[in-house]
């Protein structure tokens, strides 16, 4: 028998977690690293600092997973000297000795991924500073049992697929997700349907296709209006 939880190999190079009882890979097999880099990294957060002068950026990710975007975001913001408050949703929270397995410590520096692995257990039960610029906190919940006061500049939606888990992108859930979104914020993730963009635009936000990672041809990043009523 399978374990439930599997590390296996991308095309680029770089390995993800193959979770059985879901039937998905937590990245895309076209390239785990590929695609961390490109939907969440460059078409997320160097989007939103392109056009927004700032010290300091905060960041929602629904579904933490297995941390490789919370490790190149730290290690962006760390050489930008921007500093970092990030919060990621995740219901079911992978253990640390298969995080150690991944190998996405060649992908960041020593110092994020010790911090990281260190830090990761208490993460999930409170706000850690793992250093003097990045602030994780890891909600073990589900999408609808988060409710935070705070707003964040940016968030990554980063579930698995609405074939495998439609729940997560119903109209109820990405309305949930939009509360947390800042007016001026930015709001990515790797998919891109009909069903998708005309939620988001029914909840006033202006809804832009981009160039997606390898294997998808385009992926979805929407704006809340700075002037935004919800």
């Amino acid at each position: 028998m399978k374990p439930e939880l599997q590390i296996v190999p991308t095309a680029d190079g770089s390995n993800t977690i193959y979770n059985h009882q879901v039937g998905e890979n937590y990245h895309s097999r076209h390239g785990a690293l590929q695609e961390s880099r490109h939907v969440f990294v460059n078409s997320g957060l160097q989007y939103f600092l392109s056009s927004n002068q700032t010290g300091h950026v905060s960041v929602l990710e629904v579904g933490f997973g297995t941390g490789l975007n919370f490790l190149l975001t730290a290690d962006a913001c760390h050489a930008a000297e921007i500093k970092l408050n990030y919060n990621g949703i995740e219901a079911y929270p992978l253990p640390i000795d298969l995080l150690n397995s991944t190998g996405y410590n060649q992908y960041c520096t020593d110092q994020t991924w010790r911090a990281f692995t260190e830090h990761y257990q208490q993460a999930l039960k409170e706000a850690v500073m793992l250093n003097d610029y990045c602030r994780l906190q890891i909600t073990n919940c589900k999408l609808l049992d988060f409710n935070w006061a705070q707003q964040y500049d940016l968030i990554y939606f980063d579930a698995f697929a609405a074939v495998h888990q439609p729940e997560m992108w119903d109209e109820g859930a990405i309305a949930h997700t939009m509360q947390f979104l800042k007016p001026g914020g930015v709001f990515v993730t790797y998919a891109i349907t009909g069903n998708l963009k005309r939620t988001i635009k029914a909840l006033g936000l202006k809804v832009e296709k981009a160039p997606g990672a390898p294997g998808k041809r385009e992926m979805l990043r929407a704006i809340k209006p700075l002037n935004y009523v919800g």
